[in-house]
C-alpha cells in the first residue's frame, strides 16, 4: 500500500497518480486518510502530554506523602485515576483510527510512474515493440503484419488441433472437475513438461534461484502481495482452514521476504518458481475463453525480484529482456505493450504485457505481465533493507513477471507451427520434448 509519508507529503502527486489510474473518488479517499491520520496524531499528542503529566503527579504524590499531606496526595491520586481512564479512551481512539486508516489504505491502488501513458482501457495501451514488421496491407492486426503463411489455407485453432492429435481433452476435464480444467495427454503432456523445464533452465542461466513453494497460502500472504482483500473474487478459498489457492507464484515467493530486513549487499534477490495457478475469474464468452484461452488451473513459471529503489528500474529492463528472449527462442510472433494507467493492476506502478499472435484465431493473446511495484507491496510486507553504512532501514522495491504462463504459449505454438505434415516443434524446445514433430 502507499506509505502515509507519501500521501501526506506529496498529496497532489498521489491524487494525480490515482486519477491516471482511473481510481474513482481519489481526492476523497486521500482526504479521508489524511483526516484520520490527523485524529490519530492529535490523540497521540494528548496521550503523550497526559503521560508526562502523570509522571510529574507521581512525584508530587510522593512528596506530599513525605510531608504528611495525605488529603492533598489523595486528591492528586484521584486526578491520576481519572487521567488513566482518559488515556485508555485515547489509546482506543488511536487503535480505531489506525485500523480505519489501514482499511482505507488497502482500498487505494498504487500510483503509476510518470512514463505510464494516460488511458482507461486496453485499447489505450502503447505497442512499444514487436518482432513483426509494420505493414500497410489489408492483412494486418492493428499496424502489425500477421504471421507468415503456414502453407495451410484454413489454419485450425488450437482446440481443434488438440483434438486432432489427441493432445488435450477438454471434455474429460469437465467430467473430472469442470470447465477450465483441461487434461493433457501424451505429447500434449510432454509438451507441457518440456516448456516448464525449458523456462526453468533459462531462468537459472539468467541467475535466478529456483524455489518450489506451496501452492496454498494463508491470508497474511495474500494481504502482503495485494491479492487480499480480494476485490474480484479471483482466489479459491479453503474456508475451514482459511487458506487460499495461489493465483500466481508471486504470492508465496514474494512472501518469503515478509517481515524481513535485508542487507543492501544481498540485493537484488532473483527467484523463479514453477507452480500450478488457480483463478476463479469468469472472464468473457466465446473464443475469448475457448480452449486454453482462459483457464481456472494452469502452469506458470514466475520470476520475482527484490531490489533497491535505485536499481529496480534496471532490474525491470532485465526482466523484460529475459521474457522477450524466451519468445524469440520459441520463434513466436510477439509484441510488447506498455499498459496505460487505467489498464494497470491494482498494485503495479508500471507494467508491460507480452502478447503472442494466434494465427488461427486472428488475435493477440497475453502471455506475460512484467511489473514493478515500487514500495507498494514492500510496505504491506514490511520488507526492508539496510543501506550499507546506515543504521536506518528503507523499503525495498518488488518486481515480478510471468516467464512464462503455459496455456496461451501452447495455443500459439500449436497454431503457428501447424503444417500439412503436423505441428513443428521449435528448435530450442526439441531437446526437451524429445521429438521434432507432433503428427
Amino acid at each position: 500500500m502507499l506509505t502515509l509519508k507519501l500521501i501526506t507529503e506529496e498529496t497532489e502527486r498521489v491524487i494525480r497518480g490515482l486519477e491516471k489510474k482511473h481510481f474513482k473518488g481519489a481526492r476523497e479517499a486521500v482526504g479521508q486518510v489524511i483526516a484520520i491520520d490527523k485524529q490519530r496524531r492529535e490523540a497521540q499528542q494528548q496521550l503523550d502530554q497526559n503521560l508526562s503529566e502523570a509522571k510529574k503527579m507521581a512525584a508530587q504524590i510522593g512528596a506530599l506523602m513525605k510531608q504528611g499531606q495525605k488529603a492533598e496526595a489523595d486528591a492528586v491520586k484521584e486526578r491520576v485515576a481519572q487521567m488513566k481512564e482518559t488515556n485508555k479512551q485515547l489509546d482506543e481512539q488511536m487503535t480505531q483510527a489506525q485500523e480505519e486508516m489501514t482499511r482505507l489504505l488497502c482500498q487505494i491502488p498504487n500510483i503509476p510512474y510518470d512514463e505510464v501513458p494516460e488511458g482507461a482501457h486496453a485499447e489505450d495501451n502503447h505497442v512499444v515493440k514487436s518482432n513483426l514488421k509494420e505493414c500497410t496491407s489489408a492483412d494486418t492486426v492493428g499496424n502489425w503484419s500477421v504471421n507468415p503463411s503456414l502453407g495451410i489455407d484454413n489454419p485450425l485453432p488450437h482446440w481443434e488441433l488438440a483434438k486432432k492429435y489427441n493432445l488435450i481433452d477438454f471434455d474429460l476435464g469437465v467430467k473430472i472437475t469442470g470447465a477450465g480444467f483441461p487434461v493433457y495427454i501424451g505429447k500434449g503432456a510432454q509438451l507441457q513438461r518440456a516448456l516448464i523445464n525449458f523456462f526453468l533452465d533459462e531462468a537459472r542461466r539468467a541467475g535466478y534461484t529456483e524455489i518450489m513453494p506451496p501452492t496454498v497460502v494463508n491470508a497474511a500472504s495474500g494481504y502482503g502481495t495485494g491479492q487480499l482483500p480480494d476485490k474480484e473474487g479471483q482466489m479459491y478459498h479453503a474456508e475451514v482452514d482459511d487458506f487460499y489457492l495461489i493465483p500466481t507464484a508471486e504470492v508465496p515467493v514474494t512472501n518469503i521476504y515478509r517481515d524481513v530486513i535485508l542487507d543492501e549487499k544481498q540485493l537484488p534477490i532473483k527467484n523463479c518458481a514453477y507452480t500450478q495457478c488457480f483463478r476463479r475469474e469468469a472472464g468473457s464468452y466465446g473464443k475469448d475463453v475457448r480452449g486454453l484461452n482462459r483457464l481456472h488451473e494452469f502452469s506458470k513459471i514466475e520470476i520475482v525480484r527484490i531490489d533497491t529503489p535505485e536499481h529496480s528500474k534496471e532490474s525491470h529492463k532485465e526482466m523484460l529482456a529475459h521474457v522477450e528472449g524466451l519468445l524469440q527462442k520459441l520463434e513466436l510472433p510477439y509484441r510488447i505493450l506498455l499498459l496505460c494507467g487505467g489498464d494497470q493492476s491494482f498494485t503495479s506502478a508500471i507494467c508491460y504485457d507480452f502478447e503472442v499472435y494466434s494465427e488461427a484465431q486472428g488475435r493477440w493473446l497475453e502471455v506475460s505481465s512484467v511489473s514493478n511495484f515500487d514500495t507498494y507491496q514492500a510496505n504491506r510486507l514490511k520488507c526492508r533493507y539496510r543501506p550499507e553504512g546506515s543504521k536506518k532501514t528503507e523499503l525495498c522495491h518488488t518486481l515480478n513477471g510471468s516467464a512464462l504462463a503455459l496455456p496461451r504459449i501452447v495455443a500459439a505454438l500449436l497454431e503457428n507451427n501447424q503444417t500439412p505434415e503436423g505441428i513443428r516443434i521449435p528448435k530450442a524446445l526439441q531437446p526437451y520434448t524429445g521429438f521434432e514433430l507432433i503428427d
